[in-house]
């Protein structure tokens, strides 16, 4: 009987102690587990590795995560990969332009081990079909949303969106008219051990009506967003 291919994460960080950190909790897990040291010798790793996961250290030397980061996106076979940033909360301000350049989340340093296992384990059982207990396809709006391709379909055009956004949109077309504010956005979609300001979910919205159109979600000013089916 062939072995299942471990999930396999790259690691992109200058800091060794982070590095040997995050690979001992790692492959502790079970994970398969490669390591670069800026965004330019990730880029070759990446290719070979081919990981689902690539941890991202925002500041390094040579090339920054920010600029690995909209590299590796330009590339197909990284389209879909999940990117995660690691970062302090000195570096906010680049918040917008990583996820402008195509981050799935945040991860504040310092790295708190169990937290952050405890979040890749729910990328790992979305990527493997684990999460089988959630509705998987969601009709709504002129929107067929298909959580187990990741695709949106608006008529005869298929969408596909990275994964924070797939996951905002699909989240707020489950409760379909009910208004959240962007502190429950950011708790629900990214998760309250992530930390991201609320002017995240702003660039997220914008991008997902880029590609969906502006009709389905709906700025309720001061309050929030919803999914408007009126």
């Amino acid at each position: 009987m062939q072995t299942p291919a471990k999930y396999k994460i790259l690691v992109v960080d200058d800091d060794p102690d982070i590095v040997e950190l995050l690979q001992y909790n790692l492959e502790k897990e079970g994970y398969e587990v490669a390591h670069a040291q800026n965004g330019q010798v990730a880029l070759d790793v990446a290719k070979k590795f081919l990981p689902d996961i690539i941890l991202l250290d925002v500041m390094m030397p040579v090339m920054d995560g920010i600029t690995a980061c909209r590299q590796l996106r330009e590339k197909p076979k990284f389209k879909d990969t999940h990117i995660l940033f690691l970062t302090a909360r000195s570096e906010e301000f680049s918040e917008v332009a990583a996820f402008d350049a195509g981050a799935d989340d945040f991860i504040v340093k310092p790295i708190k081990p169990r937290a952050l296992i405890s979040r890749l384990a729910a990328y790992k059982r979305r990527d493997t079909g684990q999460d089988s207990e959630q509705t998987q396809v969601i009709e709504i709006g002129g929107l067929r949303i298909d959580r187990t391709s990741f695709i949106v379909h608006k008529g005869e055009q298929k969408i596909t969106l990275p994964k924070k956004e797939f996951e905002l949109l699909s989240f707020l077309a489950t409760t379909p008219n009910k208004v959240f504010s962007r502190d429950e956005l950011l708790n629900n979609v990214w998760g309250s051990d992530v930390f991201v300001i609320a002017r995240t979910v702003d660039v997220h919205i914008r991008k997902v009506r880029e590609k969906i159109g502006e009709d389905q979600i709906k700025t309720i000013k001061g309050v929030g967003y919803k999914f408007n089916t009126d």
